[in-house]
Order: structure tokens, then C-alpha cells, then sequence
């Protein structure tokens, strides 16, 4: 039995595909072992969204080949896509692209050792079955691949090149999945993909993300279904009406911003102006006032000014939104903004994201206090140091006194805000969804 060690880096769909391969393999009859230990074949499952995570992928690469030098490397993902000469000058075995990545155990077995790249045009790729997964590793939480791809055109983005046109996965496909998944025990179904908003564009006949929520929560299998990224644009008024609403939708949404001054959106190509996203997310906090919204926001953009930087910042101050994802810019190669002039300075870059992050923290510590003394829903996943769950409304949430079962759902009391979670005591459970 051949030992594999799969490493991930990247989004959650990565995670999702690399959770589909691993189960791919041990179907087959691999042993998966963690990526530390010695193996026979040691797989990369790379992100390419900047230059350091190029970097990052080499180092893994390196790290495999050090641990067992006779081990075969293989290579996947978005690095892979974009670079699989480069990746094979390393010394990798093989190397396998996005689209081809279904294929994992089949070429494993008939490779002949010889280095090759297996790299389509993903451009070329027109339709989306998605990855199978019947389990997860967390019993609790799964992740259903819904699209893949992205049609948009952002000047710091090297993704749609990488990942391909939007593509969707069939509803039907989509119901199949869900139920599988609440057949095994999930009591959580979180839909993912590169641009969730665009989903069902592209399908004959074309439907929405909307209609495809409709028809989860129709189907009645599933207690929680929680939405990944959804672009500002995207969030029409009667998706803002049906999340708020919905008895199964979890109420957390993480909308991108990227910037809250309207000239740095422009040099973006993001399409929209900041005045879109105050409309959105006040309207997602009126109609439902807990709801946990986060958003990304890139630091030091081609070109930003101060002026520019202190009007996103004031901007997002008066937002209401819980928590910030920031992104020191990073010049990625083959991007629009490669070559924007000029580049901010590193240090300046460094000095702005340390001070949206520590807008973040004060807006996280803020949304978090609003909950003491109330009850929340929370999912037990694992024992940590403690009783943890997740609440619905996206908050780590640890359980002192009775320690109720993995997997279930409790009503939670909150006592007290410590660090990055909250602390509460149990006051009903359920251990059915």
C-alpha cells in the first residue's frame, strides 16, 4: 500500500478538491499520511493568486523532495495551470491541471515515472460536473463545490486564467450532493466555489444562485447551509430578502470590497463604486440585525494615495460589517497591476494593513460583545482545549460546564468575549437535524 501526503494551499475550493482526491486515493487503496511524515508519492495542491504563493508552492516542492528523495512529486492546482514547465524544471514527477485533477488516481497508476505535464486549455472547458466527496474530515461541516471558474476581469487577479470560464454545476447535481451529505450526518453544507454569484449563468436553461437556495431549502434535508463569497454586485435585493429570511441560511455572508475609495475601484476594473456596497450591507444588517458580514479589503494598491487610503478606511469604519479580511497587495505576474506605477513601498503597504487589521479586531470585538447575555446556535465540531462549536452567524464559540456531543446543535448562553471566540454555558441541545 503506497503512502500519499497531500498539502493544500489556497481557497476553500482547493480544500474541497483536495478533500476529494484524498478520498479518491484511499478508495483505491492509498494510505494518506500527513504531509510531514515519509511517503511514497507527496502532492501539491497549489494556489497562485500572488508571487509569494508561488514561492510557497517551491517550498513545498522542496520540502517533499527532502524528506523522501525517491518519493514522486506531483503538483496540481493553480500554480500548476499557469507554470508546469517551470514546475517541471524543479525535478517534479508530474504535474496536473485543475481540470485534470479528477483524474488523480488513474494517472497515478498509469504514470511510468517519466516527468510530465497532464495541463489542459482550461479556457476551453465549458460545462462543471464538480469533484465527488461523499465524507469530510470534520464530521460536522462539508463544503459542495457548486462552480468553478470566474468571468471577470480584476486588474490584480490572475484567477480566471487559472480556474478558467464560470461554470456551473448542474441543480440537480447540487440537490444529489446535499442530500448525500445529510445522509452521512453533516448537520452544516457550506456551497463554494471562485464566483458563487455567478452561478447558473451558464447553464441551458440559465437559472441563479437564488433559485438554487430556493431549492435546497425546499428540499428540507439540511439544518444549515451557510454561502461563501458573494460578490456586492451580486447581491440583489430579492437574494438579500431570501437569505435574511431563510430558517436554513446562516446568517454570515463575506462580500469583497477590496477598496472603499471609488478611484482605486476603478483602477481594479471592480466595477462598481463603494456607494453599491453601503447599500448592500446596510440593507443586510436592517433586515437581519445579528447578521456576521465580512469583507476583503487590499492594502496598497497600485497608486493609492494617502488621501485614497484614509477615505477607504473611514469608509469601512462606518460600515456595518464584523470582521476584515486584508491583503497586503502583492504583485502577481501576468496581472494589469503587475505593471500599474507606481508601486507603494513595502512599508507603507505593511503600516496600512496593520492598521485595517487592527480596525478589524476592534469591529470583531464589538460585533462579538453585542451577543453577551444572549443564547446562540452553535454546531459542535471537535474537543480543542474545551468544547467548541461554530454559531451560526460564523462566531467560535467554546462551552463551559456540561460537554454536549460532536455534532450536535446547541442553544448556547453567552457569558463572556474572550480572545477570538465567546464563551457560553449549554441550555438545550439537539442531537437530530
Amino acid at each position: 500500500m503506497k503512502k500519499v501526503a497531500i498539502t493544500t494551499l489556497g481557497c476553500k475550493t482547493n480544500q474541497f478538491e483536495s478533500a476529494a482526491m484524498t478520498e479518491a486515493l484511499q478508495k483505491d487503496g492509498f494510505c494518506i499520511v500527513p504531509f510531514t511524515d515519509p511517503a511514497d508519492i507527496y502532492i501539491i495542491n497549489s494556489c497562485s493568486v500572488t508571487a509569494k504563493t508561488d514561492a510557497e508552492s517551491r517550498r513545498l516542492i522542496r520540502k517533499g523532495m527532502k524528506q523522501n528523495p525517491s518519493a514522486r512529486i506531483v503538483v496540481t492546482g493553480c500554480y500548476a495551470q499557469l507554470s508546469a514547465a517551470e514546475i517541471l524544471d524543479l525535478g517534479v514527477h508530474l504535474v496536473i491541471g485543475n481540470s485534470e485533477k479528477r483524474d488523480l488516481v488513474r494517472i497515478l497508476r498509469e504514470a511510468d515515472g517519466e516527468p510530465r505535464a497532464l495541463v489542459g486549455d482550461i479556457s476551453e472547458q465549458q460545462s462543471e460536473d464538480g469533484l465527488a466527496l461523499e465524507t469530510f474530515a470534520e464530521h460536522t461541516r462539508a463544503f459542495l463545490q457548486v462552480q468553478n471558474g470566474c468571468n471577470a476581469s480584476c486588474a490584480y487577479c490572475i484567477v480566471p486564467k487559472a480556474r478558467g470560464r464560470s461554470r456551473s454545476v448542474a441543480p440537480e447535481r447540487v440537490l444529489e450532493g446535499v442530500a448525500a451529505f445529510a445522509a452521512k450526518g453533516f448537520r452544516e453544507v457550506v456551497l463554494s466555489g471562485i464566483h458563487l454569484g455567478a452561478y447558473g449563468l451558464d447553464l441551458s436553461p440559465a437559472t441563479d444562485l437564488l433559485a438554487l437556495l430556493k431549492e435546497i431549502e425546499k428540499q428540507g434535508v439540511i439544518g444549515r447551509l451557510r454561502i461563501g463569497s458573494v460578490e456586492p454586485t451580486e447581491m440583489t435585493p430579492e437574494l438579500i430578502s431570501f437569505v435574511t429570511a431563510s430558517p436554513i441560511v446562516c446568517q454570515h455572508l463575506h462580500i469583497p470590497l477590496q477598496s472603499g475609495s471609488d478611484a482605486v475601484l476603478e483602477r481594479m476594473n471592480r466595477g462598481y463604486e463603494k456607494a453599491l456596497f453601503r447599500e448592500v450591507t446596510e440593507s443586510l444588517a436592517q433586515s437581519s440585525p445579528d447578521i456576521c458580514i465580512g469583507a476583503d479589503v487590499i492594502a496598497g494598491f497600485p497608486g493609492e494615495s494617502d488621501e485614497e487610503f484614509e477615505e477607504g478606511y473611514t469608509f469601512l469604519e462606518s460600515l456595518p460589517l464584523a470582521y476584515l479580511h486584508v491583503f497586503p497587495f502583492s504583485s502577481r505576474p501576468g496581472t494589469p497591476a503587475a505593471t500599474m506605477k507606481p508601486q507603494v513601498p513595502a512599508a507603507t503597504i505593511k503600516e496600512r494593513a496593520l492598521r485595517l487589521r487592527q480596525l478589524s479586531d476592534r469591529k470583531k470585538e464589538s460585533y462579538y460583545r453585542s451577543f453577551l447575555g444572549r443564547t446562540v446556535q452553535v454546531l459542535i465540531q471537535k474537543e480543542q482545549k474545551g468544547v467548541r462549536g461554530l454559531s451560526r452567524n460564523y462566531i467560535p464559540v467554546q462551552i463551559e460546564g456540561v460537554e454536549p456531543p460532536q455534532n450536535s446543535e446547541v442553544s448556547v448562553l453567552v457569558t463572556r468575549v474572550q480572545g477570538d471566540h465567546l464563551v457560553g454555558k449549554v441550555v438545550t441541545v439537539s442531537l437530530h437535524a
